[in-house]
């Protein structure tokens, strides 16, 4: 069975479209990720197909439908955030790096983010993703098993808050100086009688508008490290 993103070779384009262009998967999710990208931009396969020359129905001969394609799109992605990925000296820098690049990536294509961090591509890239974040920790000296829970926890993590930092870059300048102005205006000076724990530390609350994700980062290969000794002290 093919898969999920793919349909059958047979049933693939190979004469030139309309416009003289030969249809390829790889172009369409070139294509897909420009559209999607441009400002306003929206995919929808009438527009993909105009786009690419083609009859929108097409599009269907390599995909299965949108949300495959979508899904294709987002395991290109991976495989972009992966390519010059650093060597590094040691498993807790390796998913620093990889960590960030997560990040960076999701910051590329703000509209793409949440799709990837809730669903499943199943593509050769998010297995390449995969290999290397539990490689680091099996490097590391985990168990097989604790390798694998402790990857999932790392990067659902990462992954989750670096698509709260893609929505945000992916505000219009309006919303985000309307929220700049608005922390301002509530945590300012919280009512002591109402709000008594805010106020007593009142003078540190500017710092919860900065970005928390290297901080988040590093508590999270802390922990690891802790669980790590942990585990070696119990085996």
């Amino acid at each position: 069975m093919p898969p999920r993103d793919r349909v059958p070779v047979e049933r693939r384009r190979r004469r030139p479209t309309r416009a003289g262009t030969v249809l390829t998967a790889e172009l369409i999710v070139d294509t897909a990720l420009e559209l999607i990208d441009a400002p306003g931009g929206a995919l929808t396969v009438r527009r993909l197909g105009a786009e690419l020359g083609a009859d929108p129905s097409a599009i269907y001969r390599y995909f299965r439908d949108t949300d495959a394609l979508l899904l294709a799109v987002a395991d290109r992605l991976i495989g972009d955030m992966l390519t010059g990925l650093p060597d590094a000296a040691g498993w807790r820098e390796g998913l620093r790096a990889f960590a960030f690049r997560v990040r960076d990536s999701m910051l590329l294509h703000p509209r793409l983010a949440v799709l990837r961090a809730a669903r499943v591509t199943g593509g050769r890239n998010e297995l390449r993703a995969v290999e290397a974040g539990v490689g680091l920790l099996l490097e590391a000296g985990f168990a097989p098993a604790s390798a694998v829970r402790h990857y999932l926890d790392f990067v659902d993590t990462v992954l989750a808050l670096a698509a709260v930092d893609a929505a945000v870059r992916d505000l219009g300048p309006k919303q985000r100086a309307a929220d700049a102005e608005l922390w301002e205006r509530a945590y300012a000076a919280p009512d002591a009688g109402e709000y008594p724990v805010l106020h007593a530390v009142r003078e540190h609350l500017p710092a919860m508008a900065e970005p928390v994700f290297a901080d988040t980062v590093d508590l999270l290969l802390t922990g690891l490290e802790a669980r790590l000794a942990a585990e070696r002290a119990s085996g």
